[in-house]
């Protein structure tokens, strides 16, 4: 984030070296980030277009300046696994090269602080990734926060999140001011929650889980595309078995009652309390048996 703030980049190209900057090892920190800030006085400032992001950017510019390929490669490679810090004297004969061609000081000088580079081809994978997830998010909002929940998300609060923001921002006042002495589970919690606040102040919200429509896993959009319906698994405590064993057995035929649910699922005696507590099976009677009553 740190240096998105600071770079401002404005191209898909821009985006790709910052990707390799931040995943590389003494390439940018006390390297390319003082060149760019006008720190170092032997070359003043070094515009960020021209910096080394990637291995192959080095061979590509050692190419451009005149080098043979296979010297630049030879170069490349030496420099991208962080030998110019280790073997001095190869070091100082590729340098004495590029000054051959007119290679710049300033490009020579950061080569020899790099220890690790990242390849332009993983880079470039990751924010084509970054940049697709970006265009969902931004166009198609309610099909991101499903694909979040559903494949990035371990934990929950089913109440708190069908409460709506202000008991979600609540919930996450209560973690915040336990600091240090939060669980594992609540510090896991909160990011999911962070994600849920920003989900519903952009209008949109979870429904309770569903026992007709709700899958085991998997966040479903609600017909009107501005809701979320939550799984059985973020119910506490719910396994992929007991789940899978509800879809099974609604599939075949509509619940008639909670007892009829427990005979034919493995939920337990908890789970069952657990559905009940959240207002899930408010529609079922309690038994098979009907009342006269019900008639």
């Amino acid at each position: 984030r740190g240096m998105l703030e600071e770079i401002k980049p404005k191209t898909f190209a821009e985006l790709v070296k910052i990707s390799g900057l931040s995943h590389g090892t003494d390439v940018w920190a006390n390297n390319a980030q003082d060149l760019i800030r006008d720190k170092d006085s032997m070359f003043g400032h070094i515009d960020f277009k021209t910096l080394i992001g990637c291995r192959d950017d080095i061979m590509v510019n050692l190419i451009g300046y005149g080098l043979k390929y296979k010297d630049a490669f030879d170069i490349m490679e030496f420099v991208r696994r962080g030998r110019a810090s280790k073997e001095e004297k190869k070091w100082g004969e590729y340098c004495q090269l590029m000054r051959e061609y007119n290679v710049p000081e300033w490009f020579i000088f950061t080569s020899g602080k790099i220890k690790y580079m990242f390849p332009k081809a993983h880079a470039t994978a990751y924010v084509l990734m970054a940049v697709r997830i970006a265009w969902f998010k931004v166009n198609m909002p309610i099909y991101y926060y499903a694909a979040y929940f559903s494949k990035r998300a371990l934990v929950f609060d089913v109440t708190v999140m069908v409460s709506g923001k202000n008991a979600i921002r609540n919930r996450l006042i209560e973690i915040n001011e336990k600091g240090y002495e939060a669980s594992e589970k609540e510090k896991a919690l909160q990011v999911v929650l962070e994600v849920a606040l920003e989900m519903t102040e952009r209008g949109f919200y979870f429904k309770q889980v569903d026992l007709s429509n709700s899958q085991a896993t998997d966040f479903i959009v609600t017909d009107d595309k501005l809701g979320l319906i939550i799984p059985f698994q973020a119910i506490d405590s719910l396994g992929d078995n007991v789940a899978t064993s509800i879809i099974s057995a609604r599939e075949q035929r509509p619940f008639m009652s909670k007892e009829d649910l427990m005979t034919r699922t493995s939920l337990s005696k908890t789970l069952l309390e657990r559905l009940n507590d959240l207002g899930v099976l408010d529609h079922l009677r309690e038994s098979n048996q009907i009342s006269i009553f019900d008639l």
